[in-house]
């Protein structure tokens, strides 16, 4: 169902007759074109026109898409267990001490507002990337080998819904500017054994349930 709205200011095309009187048939569509394209641009400049930001303006231009990742498939889900698993074991072998948490189970995305909620993943994710690469580096190679590219795959699909950084975008307020600021702090002052142990903890909740309500968008709730 269409709803029609009526406006106190004329129409374009009712103005087109008195405007445009002496035109053949060609020379009055154009005319009426650019009566129109006139009318429109003084309207939206004055607010008398609602001026709609699309939703895929707000989660970036270059298309968001994360629907693909609402479910990982088995065989990569059993890759993140045998990561898990070995990253596990890993750390118990090893005393940390961690001043902070910088991925607290308290932090749930859906108290974040839905354009807030890629970039609070993409953070989390671009810090398991660079804490996971290091460990890869160093011992865990060939067990942690596809679930990285698994984990830079994603990556690369959700920067396209971070909104671009510009002075007429969204900024960081709130609750997100807080969880972004904890991991920035968290990466410069944390040992490189308390990341990890986050970074591993943290890793199947990003999984299944950050990663899934980024994918779900609005129904997400």
């Amino acid at each position: 169902m269409t709803l029609t709205r009526h406006s106190p200011h004329p129409q374009p095309l009712t103005l087109c007759p008195l405007i445009c009187p002496s035109f053949p048939n060609t020379g009055l569509a154009v005319c009426c074109a650019l009566v129109l394209m006139l009318m429109t641009t003084v309207l939206t400049s004055t607010g008398a026109v609602p001026v709609i930001t699309p939703l895929a303006t707000l989660l970036g231009a270059r298309g968001c898409d994360m629907a693909q990742f609402k479910s990982l498939s088995p065989q990569e889900m059993k890759a993140f267990r045998r990561a898990k698993a070995a990253l596990e074991e890993s750390l118990l072998l090893r005393n940390r001490s961690c001043s902070s948490h910088p991925l607290p189970r308290t932090r749930d995305l859906r108290q974040l507002q839905v354009w807030e909620r890629p970039v609070a993943l993409e953070a989390e994710l671009a810090l398991t990337l660079k804490v996971l690469g290091t460990v890869a580096n160093s011992t865990l190679g060939d067990i942690l080998d596809q679930p990285l590219r698994t984990l830079r795959h994603i990556h690369s699909k959700l920067r396209a819904c971070v909104p671009a950084q510009s002075t007429a975008g969204p900024r960081p307020r709130g609750r997100l500017r807080q969880w972004l600021h904890r991991l920035q702090e968290a990466e410069k002052k944390e040992s490189r054994g308390c990341l990890e142990a986050s970074v591993t903890l943290n890793l199947f909740r990003l999984l299944v349930r950050d990663l899934r309500c980024v994918a779900d968008g609005d129904l997400c709730v």
